[in-house]
């Protein structure tokens, strides 16, 4: 692992599947939380202060308060695709390689955007409550009404892997595909998606199902606001299985109520675990508790995946997904 003979200390920051601790024990001192929950930022910061790498999740904020003590960190490795719980700049400066887990779970995710989509269109959440309280006496023409998916214009705002897998799966539903993204994607992936590029306010105003699907970075904070909500149709639903915080969750309550849009689908918040209590009581939006990812096989690649990162950064070699990639320039 290391120049010398001593092994190197591994801190992984919540429970993972014995194949992975197996893995890292057979290499490394490891500091194992066997524990479901996050630990608070204090009990963070001192677990890192004598490590070599980390082993985290996207519910780690790996910042300031939690690298202060963090003398020999070399690397921090993080079990998601996204990394908004990373200060980027601060571990560049302090010379810590950060990593992440792109490419594995995108058909996994993309699946569950389209199952959220499917579920807020068709009002699948609300029939079943309705039924499972036995409201349900007799079947109706006007009974529990939906929109179409089939045939329909989704808009993709985010065109990454994940944007472009979920487009892939609207072809095969008929539906119109237009996307905005912070750069024109190159022809031939348009070509392959069958994907038209617009703007902002023409995706939020063509849209019959409008997808989110980019990353959390300051300037996308509330993307999705007052404004943006009262451009949509309101046969309109809205899907988030980016990260929380796109979305200004107090607007997509009142947008909600009032009919603004038809529904809506969310499996991320902007203070997850915690969830606005509003959005408890809305009948026309499906809530799931961030399982983008959570398949058994997608869930196991991930992990492995970052324990790849992990390893290689600790034996002096280039994580295969290494964010701040200036670092090994």
């Amino acid at each position: 692992m290391t120049t010398n003979l001593a092994k190197p200390k591994i801190f992984v920051a919540r429970q993972i599947f014995p194949e992975g601790l197996e893995r890292l024990r057979a290499v490394a001192e490891v500091d194992y939380n066997d524990q479901t929950a996050p630990l608070s930022p204090s009990d963070l910061s001192i677990r890192l202060a004598h490590v070599d790498g980390a082993l985290v999740t996207g519910s780690e904020k790996i910042d300031a308060q939690t690298l202060g003590q963090a003398a020999r960190l070399k690397i921090v490795s993080n079990i998601a695709v996204g990394f908004n719980n990373f200060d980027i700049q601060l571990l560049t400066e302090k010379n810590i390689f950060a990593t992440n887990t792109p490419d594995v779970l995108t058909d996994t995710t993309a699946d569950m955007g389209f199952l959220l989509l499917m579920a807020a269109a068709r009002r699948l959440s609300e029939s079943e409550h309705w039924l499972r309280a036995g409201h349900w006496k007799n079947w109706s023409l006007g009974g529990m009404m939906g929109v179409d998916i089939h045939h329909s214009t989704i808009g993709i705002m985010g065109m990454g892997r994940i944007g472009q897998a979920i487009a892939t799966r609207a072809l095969a539903f008929g539906m119109t595909v237009i996307y905005y993204n912070r750069r024109r994607l190159p022809e031939e992936i348009e070509t392959v998606c069958q994907a038209r590029y617009v703007s902002k306010e023409e995706l939020l105003k063509t849209a019959d199902h409008v997808m989110l699907v980019m990353p959390y970075v300051p300037e996308n904070h509330h993307f999705i606001a007052k404004k943006e909500l009262a451009l949509m149709k309101p046969t309109a639903t809205l899907v988030n299985i980016a990260r929380g915080g796109i979305v200004d969750e107090n607007a997509l309550i009142h947008a909600l109520q009032h009919q603004q849009i038809f529904s809506a689908g969310l499996d991320v918040y902007e203070g997850e675990p915690n969830i606005y209590p509003g959005l408890l009581d809305v009948p026309n939006i499906v809530l799931a508790p961030h399982i983008g990812s959570a398949t058994k096989k997608t869930r196991l690649a991930m992990m492995h995946l970052a324990i790849d990162n992990l390893l290689a950064g600790l034996n002096q070699q280039r994580p295969p997904h290494l964010i701040n990639s200036e670092l090994w320039k």
